[in-house]
């Protein structure tokens, strides 16, 4: 079973924002996913953590041995090292208002029996109140150091002089290597799809592996937006004998960063699908991981392994995270946008904190900022945006790229460049200016080239910057929250927000909010148009079947909330009548866009 104090987890955030979170709350038994995608930045916030907590550093210089995955061990390391002394400092505190041992048990969720002994504890005196005090300090635990790779960034990399490197120094399996080979005992979350060699790469590191009590020391937590796929990479991982400890589900759209959307399907059905399948699932992939490890000659799950289903995507008030925990079986849930504004949780640059904080509706959006060609959720006017636009009205477009992490295109190049370089922005606006087309679609051409910005760069420069960190080049930060922000406008304490998701405390802003799932739903809507849009002059048949499975998907999803929204007892009557309005408005707005788009929806009109 889950195991977790909190019913609560920060899912990673960017490169940077959530670098060093675990030094900054693991210690309240809070966990925090760690982006290990930056080598550079890995190393750059050892050398800073190094000075600031007096510990000895040696470099690891770049095309020293290995040097990307031992980068990542000794920043990862240094982090267990760091929180395991702030826990064991906190443990030994002495029980007092104001003390953090006193602030851990007053953050736990009413309803846990760790915070019910607290409480037991603060009414008792003499010998029982040292005894509940004993019992309440054995029952402490620090939280998770976790780690994140976005599996599809695995750029091959070359040696000093140039020569190709093995398949194992590619940048995914040299950042899993990092996490393998590092002191922790936590989860490794995959997001971003499917990765055949590195997840054929699991295996050779045994700490991936139940011990004899079916015990696993590094646990393998794949992202996943529906349920298809959490089986598919599930049966690829237990027939090497790897146990999917975790299937954590996010929303396709209402999500911070790089929003990968389903075909429609939304939330509320996938979860219904996950409570109901999971256990035979679960059933399923145990007996093929238990077949597995028999055959390499390693020891069996004795007793059916625990898999843990979390969700997380624009939750936003203390009745939601209460229903995706009770009514779907969910074991936890991840609140990330909001701590943005917690810069106890988090590290972010004052300057895009307080963009943050001003941040409307208006201002957030899917942009194409991305050079990955994903949408990518992000909010207008940041210090990134201001600085892409002022290199191009100088003529000097695009970025340096230091880093090159997000490489991919090989329009004018023997090896991928990003498309935010300058290299292959100056290219291409030259191979556009020649083209036999008017000003404007030269224009239009244009502004989707510069549009792209130096993700790498500046998703790490708001720590770097923050921590006053000098890399020698010119920081700008870029940053990714959610729609979800824009019901939250000032900075919070760490209290104030946990006791937020807990129903403690309110910190919402006046903001008109719909539900998570309908904000979800409209999210789709608009997605969906745009798709419609987009095929109008190049629709084959193949396009006409997805867009015409997206619409029925839409559709479904409806019909599921109209059934699941009046069993929210824990909402109003009010509210619960609201949703059902909602929910209807968007229906017949469907049928309108239906209607609007026969030729690409010929079936979906047929049938109405």
């Amino acid at each position: 079973m889950d195991k977790h104090l909190h019913r609560f987890h920060i899912p990673v955030m960017g490169t940077a924002f959530t670098i060093d979170s675990p030094l900054k709350i693991a210690k309240f038994g809070i966990s925090s996913v760690v982006s290990i995608g930056d080598d550079e930045l890995c190393e750059e916030m050892r050398h800073y953590y190094s000075e600031q907590y007096n510990r000895p550093y040696s470099a690891i210089k770049r095309f020293s041995d290995d040097y990307r995955a031992k980068r990542i061990t000794a920043y990862l390391d240094l982090l267990h090292e760091l929180v395991s002394e702030q826990f064991d400092d906190l443990k030994s505190q002495t029980f007092c208002e104001g003390n953090d041992i006193d602030h851990y048990f007053e953050m736990l969720p009413e309803n846990s029996s760790m915070k019910q002994k607290y409480s037991m504890m603060l009414e008792s005196r003499g010998d029982n109140q040292l005894q509940l005090q004993s019992e309440l300090r054995a029952g402490m635990r620090m939280g998770d150091i976790d780690v994140n790779i976005m599996t599809k960034l695995d750029r091959n990399n070359y040696g000093k002089n140039g020569e190709l490197l093995p398949d194992e120094f590619s940048d995914a399996l040299s950042a899993f290597r990092g996490f393998a080979n590092s002191c922790l005992s936590s989860g490794i979350v995959f997001s971003a799809g499917f990765n055949r060699r590195l997840f054929a790469y699991i295996p050779q590191f045994s700490d991936f592996f139940p011990d004899a009590n079916g015990w696993i020391k590094k646990k393998i937590i794949v992202k996943v937006s529906d349920f298809r796929s959490s089986l598919t990479q599930g049966k690829f991982l237990a027939k090497k004998g790897i146990w999917v400890s975790e299937y954590r589900i996010e929303s396709g759209l209402n999500c911070g960063g790089h929003a990968f959307a389903t075909d429609g399907y939304l939330m509320g059905p996938i979860l219904e699908e996950f409570k109901s399948k999971k256990a035979d699932m679960c059933e399923q992939l145990a007996g093929l991981c238990n077949s597995a490890l028999e055959k390499v000659g390693r020891v069996p799950f004795k007793t059916q392994p625990y898999a843990a289903v979390t969700v997380q995507g624009g939750i936003g008030t203390a009745i939601e995270n209460e229903s995706l925990l009770d009514e779907y079986n969910v074991d936890r849930t991840g609140w990330a946008t909001p701590f943005l504004l917690v810069p106890e949780a988090t590290s972010i640059d004052d300057e895009t904190r307080q963009l943050l904080v001003r941040a409307t509706q208006k201002d957030l959006y899917l942009s194409g900022v991305s050079p990955l060609g994903v949408p990518f959720n992000t909010v207008k006017g940041t210090p990134s945006e201001i600085q892409k636009r002022e290199r191009f009205l100088e003529g000097k477009p695009g970025s340096p790229c230091p880093k090159g992490f997000l490489v991919s295109n090989m329009e004018f190049t023997k090896k991928p460049v990003c498309t935010a370089s300058k290299l292959y922005q100056r290219r291409k606006i030259e191979q556009i200016q020649a083209l036999d087309v008017s000003d404007e679609v030269k224009t239009q051409k244009v502004e989707a080239v510069v549009e792209k910005v130096c993700l790498c760069e500046d998703l790490a420069a708001g720590a770097l910057i923050e921590g006053q960190i000098d890399n020698k080049r010119s920081l700008k930060s870029a940053v990714c929250p959610g729609p979800n922000l824009a019901y939250f406008s000032r900075i919070f304490s760490l209290s104030e927000m946990v006791g937020h998701i807990y129903g403690r405390f309110n910190a919402l802003n006046t903001t008109p909010r719909s539900h998570m799932f309908i904000n979800e739903l409209k999210m789709y809507v608009q997605h969906f148009t745009k798709e419609l849009q987009s095929s109008i002059h190049t629709a084959d048949e193949k396009r006409i079947k997805y867009l015409e499975s997206f619409w029925k998907n839409l559709v479904d999803g409806i019909e599921y909330y109209k059934g699941y929204f009046p069993q929210l007892a824990k909402e109003t009557q009010k509210y619960r009548e609201k949703m059902i309005s909602e929910l209807h408005a968007i229906r017949q707005e469907l049928e309108q866009i239906a209607e609007l788009n026969r030729d690409l929806l010929p079936l979906v009109v047929a049938s109405a």
